[in-house]
């Protein structure tokens, strides 16, 4: 409103014609000019239409509906065009059952112009209190779904939370219902994968496209029902269950009469290229997809075995404070198995990044074979140190420490903390190999990924409303509450040094709540949460 020294309403249709984008708005205004903007998103110059009706005129005869209606029963838009309130309104009522009430225009023809949402509310809710209501809250959800920088909490049940991040969208958020996902693609986080890498994995994991590999490596196709076959004995002359006798080798139709030297009515001794090609490439494409989905498995399932010790480990605490000692700090324990965690789900997720960035599904042409072996080399070098010193940390978590004594407590606090920073670099590591050596150097297609975060996927937090903070994190993310009303007061702003903070905006009835610094170590953030 102040850039542009326009009304509220003008501003929001503006920022609904460019989705939000306040960077692209500034640059169509220095590009084209500020007529030319306006014209594009339907708002008419402030100042270029007189509003006010002639005050000789008694009546005004509408040119929807032709009737002569008194002057207190018109209203004039921006754009000039005047018409009766009761035709005003049949048009408001029908754009908001169609639900395109965000930009509703004006009726005259070839008028692009948007209405005065001032004026549509007013109207509407004479009539309609509950379309007006709708109205102002297709105009609220627009910040949101029309906003790529603005998108609702996946969470089933829906928790009713939008998150906005400022900085890039190419990152994962934790709402405050707990949920983690992935801000670009809202399905789980799944980093280091891409989301294609990630929608492709999911879906080769749930439907049956692995199950038809098999079948094509395991069995071979009646020639006379077409159901498909599978050998259970040394002889290469099979049957079906239909009756039908073909040759295993060919699959070619044959009589039951054979020898040992052949097969009645058949012979099959020419060699088929395609055929034994296209089998052994199923078979071998089988055993590697099982390799990666294998590893993925055991990882995911280990991750959720390990998420599971947060009880056991308070115990483990808890017992040891009780102890006399003279270490009173076990925030070491409740770090370690946070990093555990993270590092956990990060390598299960690098087995189908793997699958997809050395297969040939995705990156066929973009590298040779040499230089997709030296690459693939180099990953698996990185994934193996990682997954080993995991491993170790695992098993470093899950002793019991709590009986140990004080002298080896104190070694596995030692290792705990080592192989925590070791980790922590690995991981750093990986993800540098992935978007500079591996994905950055693609030159005909681009996979960005979530940026790595020591501390761990970015949670939102309540922000003071015009107020500002500041933290340590990647990107910018406010939580909006899915109010009724349609009407959501934004933050202020921030200072310059608060770019890297997240926000949550406070639930209606509740007070605002306190900032949450996220360079606080995580059992510092828990206690406070």
């Amino acid at each position: 409103m102040d850039l542009m020294s326009v009304r509220e309403h003008h501003a929001r249709t503006l920022l609904i014609h460019y989705r939000w984008d306040v960077e692209k708005l500034i640059a169509v205004y220095v590009e084209k000019g500020k007529a030319c903007m306006f014209a594009e998103a339907g708002v008419t110059l402030v100042g270029a239409v007189d509003h006010d009706l002639p005050e000789s005129l008694s009546t005004v005869m509408c040119d929807i509906c032709i009737d002569d209606v008194p002057v207190s029963d018109v209203s004039k838009m921006d754009c000039g065009h005047c018409f009766c309130n009761d035709c005003w309104t049949k048009h408001f009522i029908v754009k908001i059952n169609e639900g395109q009430s965000k930009q509703i225009r004006c009726m005259a023809h070839k008028c692009i112009a948007i209405c005065d949402e001032a004026v549509v509310r007013k109207l509407v809710s004479k009539r309609h209190p509950d379309l007006a209501d709708k109205f102002d809250r297709f105009l609220f959800e627009s910040y949101i779904e029309d906003n790529k920088m603005v998108k609702w909490c996946p969470s089933i049940p829906h928790c009713g939370n939008a998150l906005r991040v400022e900085n890039d969208e190419f990152c994962e958020v934790e709402c405050s219902c707990g949920s983690q996902f992935c801000f670009s693609c809202l399905s789980e986080a799944h980093s280091p994968c891409s989301c294609l890498m990630w929608k492709l994995w999911t879906k080769k994991c749930r439907d049956e496209s692995e199950t038809v590999n098999w079948i094509t490596v395991h069995t071979k196709p009646c020639p006379r029902c077409h159901k498909p076959v599978e050998k259970n004995g040394g002889c290469n002359l099979v049957s079906c269950i239909c009756g039908q006798a073909f040759c295993w080798l060919c699959g070619g139709a044959t009589d039951r009469d054979h020898t040992w030297s052949n097969i009645a009515n058949h012979s099959c001794g020419r060699y088929k290229e395609d055929g034994k090609k296209k089998a052994e490439h199923a078979k071998k494409y089988l055993y590697r997809y099982m390799h990666y989905h294998n590893r993925y498995k055991a990882h995911t399932d280990s991750f959720q075995q390990e998420s599971r010790l947060r009880e056991t480990i308070k115990e483990k605490v808890l017992n040891l404070e009780t102890r006399d000692s003279k270490f009173r700090d076990f925030s070491w324990v409740t770090n370690g198995l946070y990093r555990l965690f993270r590092s956990r789900r990060i390598l299960s997720y690098s087995y189908p990044f793997a699958f997809y960035m050395f297969g040939d599904d995705l990156f066929n042409n973009e590298m040779t074979a040499k230089e997709r072996q030296i690459k693939q080399n180099l990953f698996e070098d990185q994934q193996q140190q990682l997954e080993s010193n995991i491993e170790k940390l695992s098993i470093f978590i899950e002793e019991p420490f709590d009986t140990y004594s004080e002298e080896e407590v104190i070694q596995t606090r030692m290792q705990v903390i080592n192989l925590s920073v070791i980790i922590d670099n690995l991981c750093k590591k990986m993800y540098d190999c992935i978007e500079n050596d591996l994905l950055g150097s693609l030159q005909f297609s681009r996979h960005n990924i979530a940026p790595y975060l020591s501390k761990g996927i970015e949670r939102a937090v309540e922000p003071t409303i015009g107020g500002s903070t500041k933290a340590g994190c990647n990107n910018n993310c406010q939580e909006a509450d899915d109010q009724d009303n349609g009407e959501s007061d934004q933050p202020s702003g921030t200072s310059d040094d608060s770019e890297c903070s997240i926000w949550k905006q406070a639930r209606k009835g509740s007070g605002a709540g306190g900032l949450i610094d996220l360079n606080l170590p995580v059992e510092v953030i828990d206690r406070i949460d």
